[in-house]
């Protein structure tokens, strides 16, 4: 069954009805400080069209990894403030989980009301799918939606044990996310074009195969490069290097040959002579790595290939940096993809949170059409693998 034809929100009829909302407000807080707010505002769309439509609103979400019940360095509270002043009305919160507070204050809210749960880990049914706490948490509610992209592939109580239990639909942030990635793998605008960064062939050889039987190009960049260059049989000097990968890059640039798909790796990189960001560089060829040299970013000539590679595209999925883009020294290969990827004017999706930092510092993330919020999420959704928070979503 395609992920396309999953309900979202507007499917339902929650006018009146307590609609229990999965978020994903897992934020870095710093002395009881948020310091970045963007998941929680990635869930507004959804909230305040509930709230406008005169729902009973009950948002959970997990945050950090709490080891044993409460804990106070994970509460949710400064969640609930930072909801409050963004929805620019009360935000109630729960003491617990499942428990009296949760329950009693579930039971009162009026059409409109929003309440949010503790922290879900606080459980420790949670983790484990445990039925008894998805009744409990489905006790709570009518209706069931799930927003939490970047805990779709996670199968926790919150995220698909709760629906066998109530009617669900997914949220604005995971139908966005469908619709995207979904419709990239099963009905892209061609030519599609991947282009695949970051440090380790071994976490991405699921994506690579599953994207050689639907791209027409695939671009390989980042520290995993040099594996290939190994299966090429050059040099890869003191450059990252996967030894007890190389035949599985061999038997990945093999089968694209063998399907017609342009598969391309660098053609030069920019090299550091130890690994730092104001190390000795310099710029060789590929098949010139000189011993005690370590390949750290792509080269000049490749920076052209990929460019002139994405024009023309109709699709572009991107995930991975191009070398050690957090340094200054090695960021202008990641710059010049992310440039190229932002002009191309193909529907351009952009996963990985590398790739993503890029983007917003070059001031370029109204030129992409997605930017994916689910880190391990978006990478399995690439492979190919059923997400069980998305599964678990009802069928139109």
């Amino acid at each position: 069954m395609s992920v396309l034809n999953k309900k979202s929100v507007e499917d339902m009829e929650v006018s009146g009805k307590r609609v229990l909302v999965r978020c994903d407000f897992n934020v870095k807080i710093d002395g009881g400080v948020i310091t970045s707010d963007k998941r929680i505002v990635a869930s507004l769309p959804t909230v305040q069209y509930l709230i406008n439509k005169g729902a009973k609103v009950i948002l959970f979400s997990h945050l950090g990894r709490p080891k044993d019940g409460f804990d106070p360095e994970f509460t949710m509270a400064p969640v609930a403030a930072r909801l409050s002043e963004l929805l620019g009305k009360e935000v109630l919160m729960a003491k617990d989980v499942v428990g009296e507070s949760a329950r009693s204050l579930a039971a009162s809210l009026k059409d409109g009301d929003v309440l949010l749960l503790e922290n879900v880990r606080f459980e420790k049914g949670e983790t484990k799918n445990d039925p008894e706490l998805s009744k409990k948490f489905a006790s709570l509610a009518e209706l069931y939606v799930n927003d939490a992209f970047g805990s779709a592939h996670r199968a926790h109580s919150s995220t698909t044990g709760v629906a066998d239990y109530l009617p669900s639909a997914a949220g604005y942030l995971i139908k966005k996310e469908i619709e995207f990635m979904g419709g990239a793998l099963e009905n892209p605008k061609r030519p599609l074009i991947a282009i695949l960064g970051g440090a380790k062939v071994s976490d991405k050889i699921g994506v690579i195969e599953n994207l050689i039987d639907k791209c027409d190009t695939l671009i390989i960049g980042g520290g995993m490069a040099y594996t290939f260059f190994a299966a090429k049989g050059y040099g890869w000097g003191n450059s990252l290097c996967e030894t007890d990968r190389i035949e599985d890059a061999k038997a990945m640039m093999e089968k694209a040959q063998a399907m017609g798909v342009k598969f391309l790796i660098p053609v030069d990189t920019k090299l550091g002579k130890e690994y730092a960001p104001d190390t000795e560089t310099k710029i060789v060829d590929a098949d010139s790595i000189p011993d005690g040299w370590m390949g750290l970013d792509i080269g000049p000539k490749t920076q052209e290939l990929f460019k002139d590679a994405v024009k023309g595209a109709g699709t572009i999925i991107w995930n991975g940096p191009m070398g050690v883009s957090e340094w200054d020294n090695f960021a202008a290969g990641t710059i010049a993809v992310a440039t190229a990827v932002a002009e191309s004017g193909a529907v351009s999706i952009v996963g990985g949170g590398d790739s993503a930092a890029a983007i917003k510092k070059l001031g370029f993330e109204k030129k992409m059409s997605h930017i994916s919020t689910g880190g391990g999420a978006s990478l399995e959704f690439l492979e190919g693998k059923e997400l069980p928070g998305i599964a678990a979503i009802n069928d139109k």
